[in-house]
């Protein structure tokens, strides 16, 4: 099962960058960099079809079993640029529902950093709930302190991650 990481984050060089590599390098898994893309926000008139993003979920869906999304914790909430990119899985519902389809029996795990360990379990809602909504299973989450060790937390999770079949 091939396994990818979707990185959402304003910065290449930041906290939730160091803790994609630390995960690739445990895992090797794929990652894609959402500021390598050209993803508008939601449009209820879809005037953004000629942005990347149909075509990168395409990508996703086509070559993943299990999509991973890393995100610094902003606002006790995620980043911004996966924010959009979830507020556009609504492009699956509507515009691209065959496509959307796919994404049934695929497995999600959301990782995150942040300063503090001040996540309350709301945090992992959105991420929980859409991979119900959509008919996903969802695997497990991480939260790390950006700055700590938090190398046998990673370990464990991508073990967790591994073993989901």
């Amino acid at each position: 099962m091939k396994k990818v990481i979707i990185l959402g984050s304003s910065r290449k060089d930041g906290d939730a960058t160091l803790l994609v590599n630390q995960l690739v390098q445990k895992s090797n898994w794929d990652v894609i960099d959402l500021n390598d893309y050209n993803i508008s926000y939601y449009d209820y008139d879809n005037r953004n079809r000629n942005d990347d993003y149909l075509d990168l979920m395409t990508k996703i869906i086509d070559e993943y079993d299990t999509l991973i999304f890393a995100t610094p914790v902003y606002w006790y909430a995620m980043s911004g640029i996966l924010k959009v990119f979830f507020d556009r899985i609504t492009d699956l519902l509507t515009i691209e529902r065959e496509l959307g389809r796919k994404l049934r029996g695929k497995k999600m795990a959301v990782v995150s950093c942040s300063g503090g360990n001040h996540l309350g379990d709301s945090f992992w809602l959105p991420f929980s709930e859409t991979a119900k909504y959509l008919g996903m299973e969802y695997l497990d989450n991480l939260h790390t302190i950006s700055k700590a060790n938090n190398e046998q937390e990673i370990t464990t999770f991508v073990n967790r991650v591994n073993q989901a079949v």
